[in-house]
Parts: C-alpha cells; sequence; structure tokens
C-alpha cells in the first residue's frame, strides 16, 4: 500500500512539474520579439492560431466523439451511441467549469443558447427539416439531447474568444438594437414555414448594422483589426464545415442525403451565419462590447 501512495504521491509531482514547464515555455515563446516584421507578423499569426484552437476546444472534442463514435461504437452495445454524445458532453462541460476553461457566467448564456437551440430541434425536426436516424434514451420526441450541445459549441467557442483575443470594436452598435434583430432572426427560424420568409431582409439589416463595426484583436504584443463582418463569415464558414462532418458520420441527416451521404448546401450557411448572430448577441450579455475609441 506504501508503494502505491509513493508511486501516486509522485505521479501527481511529475504532474504538477510539466504543467508548470508547459506555461513556463508558452509565456516564454509569446513574449519572444522576433527581429524583423516579417517574423513578427508569421509569430503573431502562430499564436493566432493556437488560441483560436484553444478557443474551439468544446467543439473540437464534440467533433472528435462524433467521429470517433461513429467508427467504433458497437451497434449493439447497451449504451447507445447518442446517449455516449450526450453524457460525454455533461462531462466535459463540467471538466471546463472545475478547470477554469469557461466561467459560471460564460456557462449560464451557453445553456441558455442551448436550451433556445434544443426549442429550434424540436420543431425543425417535426417539420422534417432533418432528423436523427438513430436511437436513443435521452430524447424528447425525435430529438437526442446531445443534439443541444452542438450549438453549445459555437456559443463556448465566442465567449472563449472574445476574452482569450482581448476583443475591442468601434463603431459597435447599441445593444438594444442587436437584442431585438437577435430576437426577430431567432422568431424567423419558426415563422418562416408559415408566412414570409424574411432572411434576406435580415442579412441586410445585419450588413446595416454591424457594417462598420471593426473587431480589433491581440494574439500576443500586437493589436490587428478586420471587419466584424468578415469574422462573422469566417465563424460561419468553419460552422458550415463542421455540419459537412457531423451529417458524414451520421449524428444528423438532411432530406437529400437520405440513403447517401452528399455534401451540405451551401445555403443551409446563410441559416448558419443568422443562427451565429444570435449566439454572438447573447454572449455580449456576459462579454459586454469594449469599445476603443475610433
Amino acid at each position: 500500500m506504501s508503494i502505491i501512495c509513493t508511486l501516486i504521491h509522485l505521479e501527481q509531482h511529475l504532474e504538477k512539474f510539466m504543467r508548470q514547464k508547459l506555461i513556463k515555455l508558452y509565456y516564454t515563446l509569446e513574449a519572444y520579439t522576433p527581429r524583423n516584421s516579417v517574423t513578427a507578423a508569421l509569430w503573431d499569426f502562430l499564436f493566432f492560431g493556437i488560441k483560436q484552437s484553444w478557443a474551439s476546444l468544446f467543439a473540437a472534442i464534440m467533433l472528435a466523439m462524433l467521429i470517433l463514435s461513429n467508427w467504433f461504437w458497437p451497434p449493439d452495445a447497451v449504451l447507445a451511441r447518442y446517449d455516449f454524445l450526450f453524457l460525454g458532453a455533461l462531462g466535459v462541460q463540467a471538466l471546463f467549469l472545475l478547470l477554469g476553461l469557461e466561467t459560471l457566467k460564460e456557462a449560464k448564456v451557453i445553456f441558455l443558447y442551448h436550451l433556445t437551440g434544443t426549442v429550434m430541434e424540436l420543431f425543425k425536426t417535426e417539420m422534417g427539416s432533418w432528423t436523427y436516424p438513430e436511437e436513443n434514451f435521452f430524447r424528447i420526441e425525435g430529438v437526442p439531447l446531445f443534439s443541444g450541445f452542438m450549438y453549445a459549441c459555437v456559443g463556448s467557442y465566442l465567449a472563449r474568444i472574445t476574452r482569450i483575443l482581448n476583443m475591442q470594436y468601434t463603431d459597435y452598435p447599441p445593444l438594444k438594437i442587436t437584442f431585438f434583430l437577435a430576437a426577430v432572426i431567432y422568431i424567423n427560424f419558426f415563422s418562416h414555414h408559415y408566412i414570409l420568409d424574411i432572411r434576406n431582409f435580415l442579412f441586410i439589416l445585419v450588413g446595416a448594422l454591424w457594417g462598420k463595426t471593426w473587431v480589433y484583436y491581440t494574439p500576443r504584443q500586437t493589436t490587428y483589426r478586420m471587419p466584424l463582418i468578415l469574422g462573422f463569415f469566417l465563424v460561419t464558414a468553419f460552422i458550415w464545415f463542421a455540419e459537412n462532418i457531423g451529417t458524414g458520420v451520421n449524428a444528423w441527416i438532411y432530406p437529400h442525403q437520405a440513403g447517401q451521404w452528399k455534401m451540405v448546401s451551401f445555403s443551409k450557411a446563410g441559416s448558419w451565419f443568422l443562427l451565429m448572430i444570435v449566439s454572438f448577441v447573447l454572449v455580449t450579455v456576459v462579454h459586454r462590447p469594449d469599445t476603443k475609441k475610433n
């Protein structure tokens, strides 16, 4: 018994030592000053990619679980694959909170987005917009509960990247107007099945509202900027890419994919663009836009 306790003690010390060394190495690399502007730009781009990946950690874990479970999950397992995804996502979310990777306030907003996403899932699956082909226990009607975590992935990324890159804005629109537009966007996802679809008008409103807004971000020491609309499009492109992975591993399918997988129509990116706006606005409840002087 004493030998086991000694080994556990040594393992804990080794883990602590390695963690301290890795943290020290990271901050040493971040503080490194390149000799010329080209090297500095490349160094900043490297850290931009590192921090983007770190902010996307929840989404990366979820995609990994989707892919690996599709490859290796036994079809006759007692625990259904969708239930494994749900319980696994719950565990990851709890771990994020315990390790301080997300704050409690961020988790509350992400949970709100999770709920709004689940409500929309219930409606959209009833309307036949997409389906979940596998059976499981943790579900409401035709919607397995893991699906809400796919929306939480977007919320988690937006909340964490805002904090990690210390994002600031110029010409950011009034918050009340952004909240109102987000509400209209969300309602249109339901109402367009019965009345006129106004998404094209909503695209115009998004452009008018954030068209002049610039986002400032700091990957390392130097602050860069880009049009916020461009940032919206880049995030949407990654979501569309992730959707192709999700449908490719049979996590959910669209009607045109029944029988044989086909690429998700890029027109779906428009829907995700608008839904991402809803998520972005919800995140501003926690991370109020830090505005710079023009």
